[in-house]
């Protein structure tokens, strides 16, 4: 029984360090190929790295400000039609970048009829800040509203039924019950929000061309001057990306841990 039982824990094992090295090549692949002496940014690189931290951020407390309610509802409530809601929450998901691109300027474009009031208004949706947002805050919220009903849904109805028979208002339950134990799938709905909005390329160059945040400037560089023009951008990319999940993941394994 030993000796059946140790091959068959062995096998799952192996598999896994086949995958996890598959997983880890590219990263060992783009240390050897950066040149570390002539290690310099591009034109333009420093102010990619400032557009793409500042409007990320602006566009991940909106996620998280309009993402968390309808998260909760979802994960609350059953309506009628709530397969529609669940079917557009995968369109909004599954929708290629680009192709998601083209539908936000023939909405917002300055010449759709929402894109022509909003810009009469003064808010103008194309090549600036606020389309920046925007996109960001199309391509991630799906991937945040559906990680986010995940975590709530995880959370006893029961109690947050006892605190309000308690006396706590529906609002101190969520933000005293619902919120603190849903808060290891939130801190993770967070992270993937984060990265998918900063790392967010097809539909910024269709929107948001200007300002050229991290994902853009990687492609003009690779454009105009090659593949050694991308490697320095491209690290820190990645050290900006990182420290949110990992400090989001670090405390939350923390709080279970208590």
């Amino acid at each position: 029984m030993k000796a059946n039982a140790q091959p068959s824990a062995l096998l799952p094992a192996l598999i896994s360090v086949v995958t996890l090295l598959l997983l880890v090549a590219p990263f060992i692949g783009l240390l050897f190929a950066t040149s570390w002496r002539g290690f310099a940014f591009a034109d333009g690189d420093g102010s990619a790295i400032a557009v793409s931290l500042c409007y990320s951020l602006l566009a991940l407390l909106l996620i998280i400000a309009l993402g968390t309610p309808l998260a909760w509802w979802l994960a609350r409530h059953r309506v009628r039609g709530g397969w529609l809601i669940d079917a557009l929450l995968l369109l909004a998901l599954l929708t290629p970048p680009l192709a998601l691109g083209l539908l936000l300027a023939s909405v917002y474009g300055p010449y759709a009829p929402a894109g022509n009031l909003l810009e009469r208004a003064g808010l103008v949706l194309t090549n600036s800040g606020p389309a920046f947002v925007m996109a960001q805050f199309y391509s991630a919220l799906p991937y945040y509203v559906i990680a986010a009903r995940a975590a709530f849904e995880g959370v006893p109805r029961e109690l947050e039924q006892i605190a309000l028979t308690l006396g706590h208002s529906p609002w101190r339950s969520f933000m005293h019950v619902s919120l603190p134990l849903a808060r290891l799938g939130l801190a993770a709905a967070v992270a993937l929000a984060w990265v998918r909005a900063l790392g967010e390329f097809g539909a910024v160059l269709i929107v948001a061309y200007y300002p050229q945040g991290i994902p853009v400037k990687l492609w003009v560089n690779l454009q105009n001057t090659g593949l050694s023009a991308v490697y320095p951008l491209l690290w820190i990319f990645f050290l900006v990306a990182m420290p949110l999940p990992l400090v989001l993941g670090l405390a939350a394994r923390r709080r279970r841990l208590i």
